[in-house]
């Protein structure tokens, strides 16, 4: 078989040679692809596909018309109301962490990239954050308790079922001060708090309300202290089990809160416990797990602006950030972070775009701060302008629309090839309306195992991804690649709204 004349080099000698790649990338992949991208399309589509992700009843406006309302009793074995929110990913538990990443990542993508989405597609984008917001409304309706998940993951698991159909466990866990996850509950107060800056011109009611919410989220999550796998280990892990420790979301909670707020409190908490929490440790890391890339990115635009010199640390701690991921010097010094032969990051572990998605956005986000300063990043004898970090931010963009060795894209609907047999149940299942019938736990297996494409399109849902050799295997066994999430895509929507503005 002929070598894909697309394929690019793995690896660079120097700093230099990677700075060369960046800036012949782009023209060179546009000229094997058929053509350069709509990221207004996938813009749309990406945010679409939240809507596919919706427990609970479904409104009116629905757009992704083959799923149903679901889950309708969540919440009641324990006295509370907890329909509503995301399911994560392709099954049918309803995860707190994850889903306050994805809320948390989805209003920093319109905090910072709003302005670029179009009026109509900014609609869609707040009301996706205000679909998470709702629920974590619920899930923290009561003091000194935050539920933070519904549904048991064993028997969720063992079945491959509709969520309109599901009868496993719909066990509702919580955290309480004898149970303390001040990780689950940080996240859900930086996704509060985030997201009151989201409607604090466009409704302000709800926007206090948020950050009222978030305020005293913060509080219990500081006052008891532990991780939340530590108090539900049973439930919790391995699935998404708190590795990383709870230390980071309380920075980040409080990072939040600070910008929401501008009460000198949280500035005063973030010098404080800079060292306590360890706001150093694994700098280039970010995602549901963990926060520190995405504090000291947070943190760093007012120092940049010249109102926060207090804050320094955590500027040198985003600077160290873009020179670990920057090829030619990540690769040789770290080897954490390293570039496939296609050019997509690559993080060893599942569901590689979630590292592609997130990282990439800090980037980006990165860059625009540095602009607005003037400022390029130091590393080693070199430096990294903010125009090289949108480069490479934009080549991950582009690898997931298609610009990769296969030519397929990992956009379910986006492209004329992307996925077919994504890992997700209601996707891969018939719908209501094709199936009006209950299909039952293990009747599902013969859909799961089946070589045949999913029935019903997810478009917009972003899949985990190719492995480390740029190979992707369509099939949905392999989770690990085929499962779309929503925390992947969350950060990903910010990256397309500026692309789609800055061709």
């Amino acid at each position: 078989m002929a070598r894909n004349p697309c394929h690019l080099p793995a690896c660079f000698p120097s700093f230099s040679a990677a700075v060369l790649f960046l800036l012949i990338a782009g023209n060179h992949l546009r000229h094997c692809a058929a053509g350069g991208h709509d990221y207004h399309d996938a813009l749309r589509k990406s945010i679409l596909f939240f809507e596919g992700q919706r427990s609970g009843r479904l409104p009116p406006d629905q757009r992704v018309r083959w799923r149903r309302d679901s889950a309708l009793h969540d919440g009641a074995s324990a006295g509370v109301d907890l329909t509503g929110g995301y399911y994560d990913a392709g099954d049918n538990v309803k995860f707190g962490f994850p889903m306050a990443f994805t809320t948390t990542l989805l209003s920093w993508s319109v905090i910072d990239f709003g302005r670029n989405m179009g009026g109509g597609e900014l609609g869609n984008a707040i009301r996706a954050v205000k679909w998470g917001t709702d629920y974590l409304l619920k899930a923290t309706a009561h003091d000194g308790v935050v539920y933070v998940q519904v549904g048991d993951p064993l028997s969720d698991h063992n079945c491959w079922e509709r969520p309109e159909d599901m009868d496993t466990l719909r066990t509702a866990y919580k955290i309480d001060s004898n149970n303390p996850g001040s990780d689950v509950a940080g996240e859900t107060a930086a996704a509060l708090a985030a997201a009151s800056i989201v409607f604090r011109s466009r409704n302000p009611a709800y926007s206090r309300l948020l950050l009222n919410r978030a305020i005293k989220v913060f509080e219990f999550a500081d006052r008891h202290r532990g991780a939340y796998s530590s108090s539900l280990r049973y439930a919790v892990c391995p699935f998404y089990c708190d590795v990383n420790g709870y230390q980071d979301e309380l920075l980040w909670g409080a990072a939040w809160l600070h910008k929401a707020s501008r009460r000198r409190e949280y500035r005063e908490y973030i010098v404080r416990n800079e060292v306590v929490l360890r706001a150093g440790d694994t700098i280039n890391e970010f995602g549901w797990d963990n926060k520190h890339a995405g504090i000291n990115v947070l943190l760093s635009k007012e120092v940049l602006m010249g109102r926060a010199n207090d804050l320094n640390q955590f500027r040198i701690n985003a600077d160290g950030f873009i020179c670990s991921v920057l090829p030619g010097i990540s690769q040789t010094e770290n080897g954490l972070v390293k570039m496939l032969k296609g050019g997509l990051i690559f993080k060893a572990g599942g569901s590689n775009m979630q590292h592609v998605t997130s990282l990439s956005f800090l980037l980006l986000a990165y860059s625009n701060y540095l602009s607005h300063a003037n400022h390029a990043v130091p590393c080693g004898d070199t430096s990294a302008s903010p125009a090289l970090l949108k480069r490479l931010a934009r080549r991950q963009v582009d690898y997931i629309l298609g610009d990769n060795p296969l030519r397929m894209s990992y956009m379910v609907g986006y492209g004329p090839r992307y996925p077919q047999r994504i890992h997700h149940r209601g996707s891969s299942l018939p719908s209501v309306a094709a199936h009006p019938n209950r299909i039952g736990c293990k009747a599902g297996s013969r859909y799961y195992l089946s070589p045949n494409p999913n029935p019903n399109i997810l478009v917009g849902a972003v899949v985990g991804g190719p492995n480390s050799t740029d190979a992707f295997p369509d099939s949905r066994p392999f989770f690990q690649e085929s499962e779309p999430t929503t925390y992947i895509n969350a950060p990903l929507v910010g990256l397309l709204a500026y692309f789609s503005a800055h061709p």
